[in-house]
C-alpha cells in the first residue's frame, strides 16, 4: 500500500498571515493590520439630541480618513457552560438542600431558555490597515481585509524602511482612536493574544469562542 505524506503545516498555505508581533499583524503580501476593539452603544435609548451629535460626529470621523478601513460586527452564539460550571459549583458548596433545588430547577430553566432561543453575543471591530506605500488592493470581505492581498510587492516594501511603515500604521490608529473617542465610543487595540483568538475564531467559526479582550475593560 502506497504510503501518503501529509505535510506539516499545510493548513497554513490558505492564511494569509506571516506572524502577529507587538499588537500588528504581519501579512504575506507585505502589508500591515491593527485591529481595535469598539465598544457599542443603543443608539435607541439615546435623545433625539443625542442621536444627531452622535451621527454628526460619526460623520465628521468618517470624512477625516485618507484611508480605507473597515468596520467589522462579529456575531457568534453565546456558549454558557462555563457560566452553567460555576452555577453548579455553588450547589455542590451549598449545605441547604432546598436552596441546590432551587439551584438544580434554575439551571434547568436557563438550559431550556437557551436551547429555544439562541443568545447571540457582538463585537465590533475597526481594522486598520497599511500597504506600504499607500493604499493597494485589498480584497473584500472580512478576511480579505483582515487578511490583505496574498501578492508580495517587493518595489514597495523598498520604498520604505519598515519602522516608517509601522509609524504611518500607529499614527492611522491614534487617529482612529481619536475620532471614536470623540464619538464617545470607547476602544482598545487588541494585543497579540486577542489578535490570535480573533483570527483562530474566524477562521474556526464552528469552535466555542473566549471573551475577548479579557483586560480591556469593554463588556460585550
Amino acid at each position: 500500500m502506497a504510503e501518503t505524506t501529509i505535510a506539516p503545516n499545510s493548513t497554513q498555505q490558505f492564511v494569509d498571515i506571516e506572524e502577529i508581533k507587538d499588537g500588528i499583524v504581519h501579512l504575506k503580501g507585505g502589508g500591515l493590520r491593527s485591529v481595535i476593539m469598539v465598544a457599542g452603544v443603543n443608539f435607541e435609548l439615546k435623545s433625539e439630541e443625542e442621536q444627531d451629535i452622535i451621527t454628526a460626529g460619526y460623520q465628521d470621523f468618517l470624512n477625516s480618513l485618507d484611508f480605507p478601513l473597515q468596520i467589522v460586527i462579529h456575531s457568534r452564539k453565546l456558549s454558557i457552560d462555563k457560566y452553567l460550571k460555576s452555577v453548579q459549583e455553588r450547589r455542590d458548596q451549598e449545605p441547604s438542600e432546598l436552596l441546590r433545588n432551587q439551584i438544580d430547577e434554575y439551571t434547568e430553566f436557563v438550559k431550556g431558555f437557551v436551547k429555544e432561543n439562541e443568545i447571540m453575543t457582538k463585537t465590533f471591530f475597526v481594522a486598520v490597515p497599511y500597504e506600504g506605500g499607500g493604499a493597494a488592493s485589498i480584497k473584500k470581505g472580512v478576511l480579505g481585509f483582515f487578511g490583505g492581498n496574498k501578492k508580495k510587492n517587493a518595489k514597495k516594501e523598498k520604498e520604505e524602511s519598515f519602522e516608517q511603515q509601522l509609524t504611518q500604521l500607529r499614527q492611522r490608529i491614534d487617529q482612529v482612536l481619536g475620532g471614536l473617542e470623540r464619538i464617545g465610543l470607547r476602544a482598545v487595540v487588541l494585543n497579540d493574544d486577542e489578535l490570535t483568538e480573533l483570527y483562530y475564531n474566524l477562521y474556526n467559526p464552528e469552535t466555542v469562542e473566549k471573551k475577548i479582550p479579557k483586560e480591556a475593560g469593554i463588556k460585550q
